[in-house]
C-alpha cells in the first residue's frame, strides 16, 4: 500500500476423557467460530444498530500478568517497535512527549465513551501514562467513528485503524496517497488518528478501541508469535494484557525519547525493564524467535480473508502449516498454523484435522499467557465432543475455558462456553441449570455477535449437533 496505514486487519477478521469421534469435524469448527477469527459466522449474522444492546457486566480488570522472561521480552518490543506488519523497517523511535488528550468523533456509538473512559482508567492505572479523554477536537489522538461501508471503501482490508498526522476522516481521506501518512517518517508523535466503523458489533468496538489506541501510544505492528498480546493478528486477546501495558510503560520511560535509533533504544532496554519488570529478571538460555517469513504471513491472511473460497483457504492453511513445520517453530505460530488446518479441513479429512486441534490446543496449553488461546481450542473440543453425544465431556471442556475468557472479557466466547454447556447439561435431563445458563447468557451474546436476537440463532445451530 502507498500508504503507512497499519494493518490491525480484524478477522470477524481458536483431550482429555474418551477420544472424539472426528467425522464431521470441518463443519463442526466454523459453526461456532465467531469469537475466534472467523468470517463464517459473522458474515451471515450482521449487527443490528447496537443502540439496542447494553453492555454486560464484567468483572474488574483481571489481566495475566507478562510471564517470560525480560531477555525475550526486549526483543518483542524490538520487533514490534520498529517494524510496520509489511516488514518496512520504522529507522526511529517515536512516540507522545508529554500528556495525551483524546477526543471521541463521528458517530459515535451508545457504549464507546464508556469503554473508553474504561481503557483510559486502566492505561493510566496499569501502565502509568497521563491520558485523559477531552470534549475538544481534534487532540493528540482523535478517535473517529465511520460507517463500516465508508470505511472499507477506503481500506478494505482493515476493519480499524491507525494512521498519523490526521484527526478527522477528511484529512485522512484527502493524505490518502501522500506521505503524510507514513509512519516511517514520523520522528515525534503530535497528532494521531484512529478510525472505528460506527456500525458493528459492541464487542468490536471495544476490541478496535483497545488495539488502535495502544498503537497509537505506542509500538504499530503486529506479531503472530505473540500469544500474550493484542499486537497480534490472529485476534484471540481482545483486551489489552499484562504484556501489553508493560510495553507501554517501557514506552514511556524517561530513558527513551523520540528519534531514538534501534540501537540506541536496545542499549537501555535492559535497565528499563529490570526496572518495570523485575520478575522478568531471569536466566534466558533458549533461542529468540525468528522474525515470520512473508511467505507464512501471506499463507495465514489469504486463509483468514474473505475473497477467497474455501479450497483456496484450505491450500493456505496446509502452506502456512508446512512453513511452520520446515521452520522448527513450536510456539504460536505453528499452533495457529494447525489451528486453521483444522478449521478448513474438509469433512474427509476429519481425523487429521481433529489431530491438528489437539496439537494445537496442547502447545497453547505450554506457552505463558496462551490461556485464552488454549480455551478456544476447548470450545472447538466441546463443540465436536457435543455432536458425539459426549455431554460430561462437553462440561469438563467448557469448564475449564471459562476463566480465561471471563478474565479477557470474551463476550462471544463467554457465552458460546454457557450455550454449550447449556445443551449438554439439558441432555444430561438438569434442565433447570440449563436454562439459568441460558438466560445468562442473553446479554453476552447480544453484546458479543452484535444482534439482541443473536442467542436463538446460537441456541438452534447448538441444538443440531447431533
Amino acid at each position: 500500500m502507498t500508504t503507512q496505514v497499519s494493518h490491525d486487519i480484524r478477522r470477524n477478521a481458536p483431550r482429555r476423557g474418551r477420544a472424539l469421534r472426528a467425522s464431521a469435524l470441518a463443519a463442526l469448527l466454523p459453526v461456532l467460530a465467531a469469537c475466534a477469527p472467523a468470517p463464517d459466522v459473522g458474515e451471515r449474522l450482521q449487527p443490528a444498530v447496537n443502540a439496542a444492546i447494553p453492555a454486560p457486566r464484567f468483572d474488574s480488570p483481571r489481566p495475566y500478568a507478562p510471564a517470560r522472561s525480560n531477555t525475550e521480552i526486549a526483543h518483542d518490543i524490538l520487533e514490534l517497535g520498529f517494524f510496520l506488519e509489511s516488514g518496512r523497517e520504522i529507522p526511529r523511535f517515536s512516540r507522545f512527549e508529554g500528556p495525551v488528550a483524546l477526543a471521541l468523533t463521528g458517530e459515535v456509538p451508545r457504549g464507546a465513551v464508556e469503554e473508553t473512559d474504561r481503557l483510559l482508567a486502566r492505561i493510566r492505572t496499569e501502565a502509568g501514562i497521563d491520558i485523559r479523554r477531552t470534549g475538544r477536537a481534534p487532540a493528540q489522538i482523535t478517535v473517529e467513528f465511520v460507517p463500516g461501508r465508508q470505511l472499507r471503501r477506503e481500506v478494505p482490508q482493515a476493519a480499524c485503524f491507525v494512521v498519523p498526522n490526521v484527526s478527522d476522516w477528511s484529512e485522512f481521506r484527502a493524505a490518502r496517497r501522500s506521505d503524510t501518512l507514513d509512519w516511517t517518517r514520523v520522528i515525534e508523535r503530535t497528532r494521531v488518528g484512529v478510525f472505528i466503523p460506527s456500525d458493528t458489533t459492541p464487542q468490536e468496538i471495544r476490541d478496535c478501541l483497545h488495539e488502535e489506541i495502544a498503537q497509537a501510544m505506542g509500538p504499530l505492528n503486529d506479531l503472530y508469535r505473540l500469544q500474550d498480546s493484542v499486537f497480534n493478528d490472529d485476534n484471540f486477546q481482545t483486551v489489552l494484557t499484562g504484556f501489553d501495558m508493560l510495553v507501554l510503560r517501557v514506552w514511556t520511560a524517561p530513558e527513551l525519547r523520540s528519534g531514538m535509533t534501534q540501537a540506541q533504544v536496545a542499549e537501555r532496554l535492559p535497565a528499563i525493564l529490570a526496572r518495570k519488570n523485575p520478575r522478568g529478571e531471569r536466566a534466558f538460555s533458549g533461542t529468540l524467535p525468528d522474525r515470520s517469513p512473508r511467505a507464512w504471513v501471506n499463507a495465514v491472511e489469504t486463509a483468514l480473508g474473505r475473497g477467497g473460497n474455501r479450497a483456496a483457504r484450505q491450500g493456505a492453511a496446509t502452506t502456512a502449516l508446512a512453513i511452520a513445520s520446515a521452520r522448527g517453530w513450536e510456539d504460536a505460530r505453528m499452533a495457529f498454523s494447525l489451528y486453521l488446518v483444522a478449521r478448513f479441513a474438509p469433512a474427509s479429512a476429519g481425523e487429521t484435522a481433529l489431530a491438528a486441534l489437539m496439537r494445537a490446543q496442547a502447545i497453547y496449553h505450554t506457552l505463558p499467557g496462551g490461556e485464552v488461546h488454549a480455551a478456544h481450542m476447548d470450545m472447538h473440543m466441546a463443540t465436536q465432543a457435543l455432536a458425539a453425544g459426549q455431554n460430561s465431556l462437553v462440561l469438563t471442556l467448557t469448564g475449564r475455558a471459562m476463566d480465561p475468557a471471563r478474565r479477557t472479557e470474551n463476550a462471544a466466547l463467554q457465552a458460546t462456553l454457557m450455550l454449550l454447556r447449556a445443551e449438554a447439561l439439558q441432555r444430561l435431563g438438569r434442565q433447570a441449570e440449563a436454562d439459568a445458563l441460558r438466560r445468562n447468557s442473553i446479554p453476552l451474546a447480544a453484546w458479543g455477535f452484535g444482534r439482541p436476537d443473536a442467542l436463538d440463532s446460537r441456541i438452534a445451530e447448538i441444538a443440531a449437533l447431533r
